[in-house]
């Protein structure tokens, strides 16, 4: 997935938007003072935008932390986070057996010695950010080539990142903003020891399940807690029983005196990605070519794990974490192609571009440079589509084995073993790691499942285009026997398990344990995974990197282009998963016609979608009772308690966990999801559609104390009334 993700940047990524829509934009912190000081107050802040961002003294931004995929904030003086389940939700599954279903039962830790190490999870957050764009871009001319042009600013950026990173004390990295025109600098300190506190059971965190995702209203409780620990001095270290709970600069306190619609909303965190200004050829690609492939060979997969999962307590509890990121990714896509015809956006985007296309042609200085941005953009995106669609089908269908992608890390296994006494050490040092590795694939992994899944990818590959359009080995699978193409595949999948080494545990740990050269390079899964990666080098990507260059240039231009263009208005970058705050209001809306969507869900909601022993719609018993007897606690408002409510706050993924604060800098609630109606979001923001779903931080609060009885959890919390 990240492979295709980065593919289709080449044709999406146009970055830069102005705020022409009221409540648009991701806004970089440290430029709020200047850009959006007075803006911000009219929507009801209250606070200075000092106490946003401040280097030189504790703000708001030393307590969001960013998970590397999700958003988090500080919420108490002893490290705790808040985000969300689904954020937590690999880590959840990582510690869940059938014996310890925390999946099912939830997760609290009663103190510190019970919580839970989550190895891999890092907690960022940023020291500071700086423009640094003059030196980026110290020596680099417009005569330069491409080529020539990248390998000076990597270098800039790698000075400047060196001396920023301070002898390995901060992590340093120089984003581009505005697609070359700036660059910033962010400096963070990585924390090494993150650990699981608590989480819902998945009834409550992930309550409305698929169906319910990306929709509203919504009831679910999509929060869990984690903690960052440090080293004895507060400094970054791994996982040790001697670390301590880290100290933050800053902690949010949490308001339980609620909210009316119209109130201040801002939300502060790691948005992934947007593409804004995507040309109206480049959308064209994604809604006809490669959105619906990505929903083809998705729902492909999501079929086959489903079934299995439903067969099988240990399997669905092996590929729930699998299955919800993928469900998302698949449900983000069908919204996004149906958001695209349904606001006529394509259409939309032409309109706006003819207008451009005027302004360039308006003088001799503009039409030199400007003139021919979006023909050669057309013409370079419609050159790229049938390589892109070729990636993506070799990507997510002919890389569709788990076990086979491994292969591809075991691989260089093969030349080291050619010289055994020559190549000892590196021999020795690569089966350590690949023993790593396998432990991780083959936790999480079902033969016969992984099995089903790579044939039934084939099957989609081998039929989307014509035979000489296939890799040649892919290709081949026609000639093999069989009546139909589909039982071809079968066969074929069939004997590739039979024979591969990496098709299950014992068998890989067999051949590590003495690893033989002829072993490996007979193995099925090594002859059809290399040469897959070999068709791509050779027959995919060669159009795609030649046309890299050409592309790069003319969106430069473009977002130089645009700047001019529309020189009153106020312009952010596109969100790069660097540190963003957007703010606005909570707020309604209007799906469609005679349709209003109310600002806020209560439990109520809960109890009329609640269906017994449905893997979607049920709930505890025990929060049922709580919600009969009307048990909230201090928590309820007018006799319930809202379970989530909506903004009109600017959001994306990466955002997921981020904070909802008010006009007093108290949490309210913790964003988790967007809106079915504008999933076209990151490409097009609708003001009159947007809207960002939010956990009620009181739904929290209640599930907290009232469900879990996690006492210890609402003592360390600076509760506002």
């Amino acid at each position: 997935m990240k492979k295709i993700l980065f593919l289709l940047t080449l044709i999406t990524n146009i970055q830069f938007s102005n705020a022409t829509s009221p409540d648009e934009g991701m806004w970089l912190p440290m430029l709020v003072n200047r850009l959006n000081a007075d803006d911000i107050t009219k929507h009801g802040y209250k606070l200075s935008t000092n106490e946003i961002y401040d280097i030189n003294h504790s703000s708001m931004k030393d307590a969001i932390v960013s998970l590397g995929f999700c958003t988090a904030e500080i919420i108490s003086e002893n490290g705790l986070l808040l985000t969300n389940h689904h954020c937590a939700f690999d880590a959840i599954q990582t510690h869940s057996t059938v014996q310890h279903n925390y999946l099912d039962d939830g997760f609290w830790a009663k103190n510190y010695s019970e919580e839970l190490s989550i190895p891999g999870q890092t907690a960022s957050i940023l020291e500071r950010m700086d423009d640094v764009t003059k030196k980026v871009l110290e020596g680099v001319t417009d005569e330069m080539s491409y080529t020539d042009r990248y390998k000076k600013i990597k270098e800039n950026s790698k000075i400047i990142e060196q001396e920023a990173s301070v002898n390995g004390k901060y992590k340093a990295t120089v984003k581009d903003m505005f697609n070359g025109n700036e660059y910033y600098l962010f400096v963070y300190i990585v924390y090494k020891d993150v650990r699981l506190v608590g989480a819902p059971p998945s009834s409550v965190g992930k309550f409305g399940g698929d169906t319910d995702n990306w929709m509203w209203p919504r009831h679910t409780g999509d929060f869990s807690l984690m903690r960052i620990y440090t080293a004895k001095d507060g400094s970054p270290a791994d996982f040790s029983q001697e670390n301590i709970p880290y100290k933050p600069k800053y902690s949010f306190p949490v308001s339980i005196k609620g909210y009316k619609e119209g109130d201040f909303a801002m939300v502060f965190g790691f948005p992934g990605r947007t593409n804004r200004y995507i040309t109206a050829s480049a959308m064209a690609v994604n809604l006809n070519y490669l959105n619906p492939a990505m929903i083809t060979l998705f729902q492909t997969k999501l079929e086959t794990w489903k079934t299995n999962m439903d067969k099988d307590e240990k399997t669905r509890i092996q590929y729930a974490s699998k299955y919800a990121n993928l469900a998302n990714s698949w449900k983000y896509y069908i919204g996004q192609n149906k958001g695209l015809e349904k606001l006529h956006s394509l259409s939309e985007r032409q309109k706006q571009e003819d207008d451009f296309q005027k302004w360039t042609e308006a003088s001799n200085e503009t039409k030199k440079r400007y003139g021919n941005i979006l023909s050669t953009l057309k013409q370079t995106y419609n050159e790229n589509t049938e390589s892109l669609l070729m990636a993506t089908y070799a990507q997510l269908a002919g890389f569709g084995s788990e076990a086979g992608v491994f292969s591809t890390s075991v691989a260089p296994l093969a030349s080291l073993l050619e010289k055994p006494e020559e190549r000892k050490a590196d021999i020795d040092k690569l089966i350590t790691e690949l023993k790593i590795q396998a432990k991780e694939l083959y936790k999480d992994y079902n033969e016969e499942v992984d099995k089903q899944v790579f044939a039934k990818l084939l099957l989609k590959y081998i039929t989307a285009f014509p035979k000489e359009k296939l890799p040649p080995l892919v290709a081949e699978i026609l000639n093999k026997n069989g009546k139909t193409v589909e039982e071809k595949v079968i066969k074929y999948v069939d004997a590739f398990y039979k024979k591969s080494i990496f098709s299950s545990e014992n068998k890989f740990n067999a051949f590590i344990a003495s690893p033989k050269l002829k072993v490996l390079q007979n193995d099925p899964s090594i002859k059809f995974f290399s040469a897959l990666n070999r068709y791509l080098g050779e027959s995919v990507y060669p159009t795609i990197q030649k046309n890299n260059p050409v592309i790069e240039l003319q969106k430069r231009l473009y977002l130089e282009a645009l700047m001019k263009y529309k020189k009153d208005a106020k312009f952010y970058p596109d969100a790069n998963s660097t540190l963003r705050l957007s703010y606005g209001n909570v707020m309604s809306y209007d799906p469609a016609d005679a349709l209003h969507y109310n600002f806020f869900t209560t439990t109520d909601g809960i109890n009329e979608k609640y269906k017994a022993k449905d893997q979607e719609f049920d709930v505890p018993q025990r929060l049922l009772d709580l919600i009969e007897k009307k048990d909230f606690g201090r928590y309820a408002e007018n006799g319930a308690i809202r379970v989530s409510f909506l903004t009109n706050n600017d959001i994306t993924g990466g955002n997921s966990g981020s904070p909802v604060i008010n006009g007093d800098g108290e949490i309210i609630g913790v964003a988790y999801d967007g809106n079915w109606e504008a999933m076209t979001g990151d490409m097009v923001f609708d003001a009159k559609l947007k809207r960002t779903i939010c956990c009620d931080i009181r739904y929290v609060l209640f599930i907290i104390d009232k469900y879990a009885g996690a006492q210890n959890i609402i003592n360390e919390l600076k509760i506002k009334n």
